[in-house]
């Protein structure tokens, strides 16, 4: 580490080499990325929960084990889903943002929540499907909006949906 420092330079550290992937297909591709309901389930929090640091994840209700979320919040970071800022007021607290790529999968996460809905059990009465239906571009531009000026009101709470 002297020498190092001496000659202000200072040896490469090998990178990690990204994992070969299975194949070209893009849902494949995809998969590789969010294939995993934890990864899905963290994307939903922060897009419409609102959660955003890893204490709000670990009460999601999930159960999802401390070791789990942190291995998720990486690859997700890593994946350039989220990002990670640390809280201006506590340099120590870490809050979660989707990246413009994470707040991209809206329209998948919304299909997946009435697809949900509907199939296999379905546990949601037929009108709030038909509304859920109805209102797809009106919720997808309002969880857009949110994510673009950074709204934390989250568009679900305990249940119930909440956009103007």
């Amino acid at each position: 580490m002297q020498i190092a420092s001496q000659s202000g330079r200072f040896p490469l550290v090998p990178r990690r080499a990204k994992p070969k992937r299975r194949s070209e297909c893009p849902v494949s591709i995809s998969l590789e990325v969010v294939g995993d309901r934890w990864s899905l389930l963290i994307v939903r929090d922060l897009m419409i929960r609102g959660f955003r640091t890893f204490k709000e994840f670990q009460k999601s209700g999930e159960g999802i084990a401390t070791n789990i979320l942190a291995d998720r919040l990486r690859k997700l970071e890593s994946g350039d889903i989220i990002t990670a800022e640390k809280d201006s007021a506590d340099r120590r607290r870490v809050s979660y943002r989707l990246t413009e790529k994470g707040i991209d999968l809206a329209p998948v996460l919304w299909e997946l929540l009435v697809w949900g809905a509907r199939h296999p059990n379905p546990g949601a009465p037929c009108g709030l499907i038909e509304t859920m239906t109805r209102n797809r571009e009106h919720v997808l531009a309002e969880v857009r909006r949110r994510w673009s000026e950074r709204d934390p009101n989250p568009l679900q709470v305990d249940g119930e949906w909440r956009w103007p």
